[in-house]
């Protein structure tokens, strides 16, 4: 099925139907090397969430959870070639210190809890 019809038929039973993008990040060279750029990828990545383009992000594990082997965003686009241009603009990426893959995502279910406590000035995620 075509990724228009599908999200189409999601929205009509009521999902969310929420498109985004995923981009997946995995790195190509050493860790010095990755680790010189740091700074100016995060600056990259909070710009992103200061813009309202970047709805989460942070590294991934193995597939045993022992060791960080790359990174991933989730974008917000108005389509896949601006998601695409995003992730190119990451210095990681300009670089080429790390390469990397880009999905669409309907979000459909699930679920976000946010607690603001005022007289702390605090915010909890679960």
């Amino acid at each position: 099925m075509d990724w228009q019809s599908y999200k189409e038929k999601a929205r009509a039973r009521g999902a969310l139907a929420q498109e985004v993008y995923v981009v997946r990040s995995t790195p190509v060279a050493d860790a010095a090397a990755i680790a010189a750029v740091l700074p100016d990828h995060l600056a990259y990545v909070k710009g992103l969430e200061l813009d309202d383009r970047l709805m989460l992000a942070g590294p991934v594990s193995d597939p045993d959870g022992a060791a960080v082997v790359g990174g991933m965003l989730i974008l917000r686009a108005d389509s896949f070639e601006t998601a695409r241009a995003l992730a190119e603009r990451d210095p990681m990426h300009i670089q080429g210190l790390r390469r990397f893959e880009l999905r669409r995502w309907l979000i459909n279910e699930g679920s976000i809890s946010v607690r603001l406590t005022l007289s702390t000035q605090t915010a909890d995620l679960t």
